[in-house]
C-alpha cells in the first residue's frame, strides 16, 4: 500500500520536510514519550496541560488548512491524522455540541507503555483545536479510554 503522505512530502535539501506546504519532522514516538515522562517527573499533572497546549497549537494550524463544511473539516483532519501516523482515527459521533473520536494504534500510548492514567495529551490537544473550530467555542475534551491503560483504543470526547 502506498502512503499518500510520502507522495506529497518534499525535501528542500537543507533539512526541511514539508507536507502540503506545512513543515514537518520525523520523530520517534519514544522520543516524545521520554519527553512526556520527564515533564511528568518535573511538573506532575501540569505536564498534561503543557502537552495539550502543544497539540492544540499544531491542531489549530492543521484545522485552519481545511475548508468546507464542518463535517468535511472533521473528516479531513481525522484522515490526515491517520495518514501521518498518529494511529487509525475514527469518528464515533459528531453533533452540534459534541465530537467523539477513537484512535486505534496510538503511537503515543504504545511508546509510553503501561500507564495509570490517559497519556495521549498531544492528540487530545489536536482534537480540542478541531472541536473548537467545528463546535464554535472551546469544549472540554477528555480522553475517556487509553490504550496505555489497557483499552483497545483511545477515545476522546469533546463536549460543550
Amino acid at each position: 500500500m502506498t502512503n499518500a503522505v510520502l507522495a506529497e512530502l518534499t525535501d528542500d535539501g537543507a533539512g526541511r520536510l514539508s507536507y502540503r506546504g506545512a513543515r514537518y519532522l520525523l520523530i520517534r514516538p519514544e522520543t516524545l514519550a521520554a519527553l512526556q515522562q520527564a515533564l511528568e517527573g518535573a511538573l506532575g499533572s501540569a505536564a498534561a496541560d503543557c502537552l495539550v497546549a502543544g497539540g492544540r497549537a499544531g491542531g489549530g494550524k492543521a484545522t485552519a488548512s481545511f475548508t468546507g463544511a464542518a463535517q468535511e473539516r472533521v473528516e479531513g483532519l481525522l484522515a490526515m491524522g491517520t495518514r501521518i501516523g498518529w494511529g487509525q482515527f475514527a469518528l464515533e459521533r459528531y453533533t452540534p455540541d459534541a465530537l467523539v473520536v477513537t484512535v486505534t494504534g496510538s503511537p503515543f500510548a504504545e511508546a509510553y507503555g503501561a500507564a495509570a492514567a490517559p497519556v495521549c495529551h498531544l492528540t487530545r490537544g489536536v482534537l480540542e483545536a478541531l472541536a473548537t473550530s467545528v463546535l464554535g467555542r472551546r469544549p472540554h475534551v477528555t480522553e475517556t479510554a487509553c490504550a496505555g491503560m489497557g483499552a483497545a483504543a483511545c477515545r476522546f470526547e469533546a463536549r460543550l
